[in-house]
């Protein structure tokens, strides 16, 4: 069975996430700080760690860069409070696969961890395909349908692995990345979700994303994807048919005050962990390059 590990020097903080993912399928182990994670993991690795970042001893931050140099196939996923921003971002850039504001797990953490799951266990025999390709270009034109991403981004794992562009981790925090771009095309882009409607709890975000899909002119909207990529990196253009919007009226999603925020995560992930990011004129279309790591 998947395996969760939490991490958290508090008990009733442990208890609360461990709640939260009560109705999944999976098996929850716990640790009170990241001097007993190691040590649990030094015996049987979990599928996903989940840890708070503020702990004795061993904490989050180090936690991550433990994880990174002895399980890198393990993805972290950090659970940040106020006060501990910049922390997480340094978190993030050492190896963290995402982030869920302690104030927001009741809604978002089971989400974020079978995302990330999904991600992260995508077959290895992908590796032993095409193993004498250089360079590839791809086109797709997608519907408004999330269940559709999941195979497209298997697909772009498989090429990453074959052209050796980064090690299994970062294929991982790339793949994150790639979801969240996908995800903001189809539900802020074409479907013009606020995001804002998120922190309403009457599942309003949902049940209007659900209203357009059968609407138009939401639901003739496609998504077009181009995927480049070469034995230096690979490069995707992601472009919606919605009426864009400023990206300079979004949160700076680096400055750290802005991690608690709705809006802005899924940019800040993806700032993160490509190398550079651009948009056009209206936002509409976003360009993303992660260059080659591996030797």
């Amino acid at each position: 069975m998947t395996t969760v590990l939490i991490v958290d020097d508090s008990v009733v903080d442990r208890k609360l996430a461990g709640g939260c993912l009560k109705n999944c399928d999976l098996e929850v182990a716990f640790a009170c700080d990241g001097r007993e994670a190691l040590e649990l993991m030094a015996d049987d690795l979990p599928d996903v760690v989940v840890t708070d970042l503020q702990m004795p001893e061993v904490d989050g931050l180090e936690l991550v860069k433990q994880i990174r140099k002895l399980h890198r196939q393990i993805p972290v996923i950090l659970m940040t409070a106020h006060g501990n921003e910049e922390v997480a971002v340094s978190a993030l850039k050492a190896g963290a696969a995402s982030y869920v504001p302690k104030k927001n797990l009741s809604r978002d953490l089971e989400e974020t961890v079978n995302s990330v799951l999904s991600v992260a266990s995508s077959e290895r025999a992908e590796q032993q395909i095409l193993e004498s390709l250089s360079s590839v270009s791809m086109r797709f034109e997608l519907s408004n349908e999330i269940a559709a991403l999941r195979p497209l981004i298997m697909v772009m794992q498989g090429h990453m692995r074959q052209l050796g562009v980064c090690d299994e981790s970062d294929i991982v925090r790339v793949s994150t990345a790639l979801q969240e771009a996908l995800v903001n095309a189809i539900e802020h882009g074409n479907l013009e979700l606020d995001s804002t409607l998120r922190e309403l709890k009457d599942n309003t975000y949902q049940k209007l994303g659900d209203e357009r899909r059968m609407q138009e002119p939401y639901a003739g909207r496609k998504v077009h994807v181009t995927a480049e990529f070469d034995r230096d990196g690979c490069r995707w253009t992601i472009r919606d048919e919605g009426q864009g919007f400023n990206p300079d009226s979004l949160p700076d999603p680096r400055d750290p005050a802005n991690l608690q925020r709705v809006s802005g995560r899924g940019l800040l992930l993806i700032r993160t962990f490509m190398d550079e990011v651009s948009f056009n004129e209206n936002a509409s279309e976003i360009t993303m390059f992660r260059k080659r790591t591996q030797p």
